[in-house]
C-alpha cells in the first residue's frame, strides 16, 4: 500500500511539474504524420554544430558555467558572439585562441580565464558551432 501511494505521489508530482517554461500548448496541433520537414535553420543534423555542441557541452571545459545561447550569464550568450563576427575561417582562429588563452574587455570587466586543456581543434570546433547560431 505504501509503495502505490509514494508512486501515485510521484506521478502527481511529476504532472504538476509539466516542461517548466510555462508556455501553452495547442492540443489541437496535427497528428505527425513522420513526413514532416525540418525547417530550413534546424542545425541538429549539421555535423559541424553537433561536434561543436559536444564540445561545449563537456564538463571538462567549463564553457556552459559562463555561456549559455541567449542569455548572459558570466560572459556573453553565444547568440550574441555569433551576432558579432562573420564566420569565417580568420575570425574562427582568433576566437578559438581567445578560448584557449583567455581575454578581456570585449564583453566587459569580467575577463575570460584560459581555457588550457581545450584541444586547438577542440576549440575550433565550438566556436564553429557558436557562429553557427547568429540570429537570422
Amino acid at each position: 500500500m505504501k509503495k502505490t501511494i509514494l508512486a501515485v505521489s510521484l506521478l502527481a508530482l511529476l504532472a504538476s511539474c509539466g516542461s517548466g517554461d510555462g508556455k501553452k500548448t495547442d492540443d489541437k496541433k496535427e497528428p505527425q504524420t513522420g513526413t514532416e520537414t525540418k525547417p530550413a535553420d534546424d542545425l541538429s543534423s549539421n555535423p559541424v554544430y553537433q561536434k561543436g555542441l559536444a564540445v561545449v557541452s563537456e564538463s571538462k571545459n567549463l564553457c556552459l558555467t559562463c555561456h549559455k545561447i541567449e542569455d548572459k550569464l558570466q560572459g556573453p550568450a553565444y547568440r550574441e558572439v555569433a551576432n558579432k563576427y562573420e564566420n569565417t575561417d580568420e575570425n574562427v582562429k582568433k576566437l578559438a585562441e581567445k578560448v584557449k588563452k583567455g581575454g578581456s574587455g570585449v564583453w566587459g570587466d569580467i575577463p575570460m580565464p584560459p581555457n588550457a586543456a581545450i584541444s586547438p581543434e577542440d576549440a575550433e570546433a565550438a566556436v564553429r558551432y557558436i557562429l553557427l547560431l547568429k540570429s537570422k
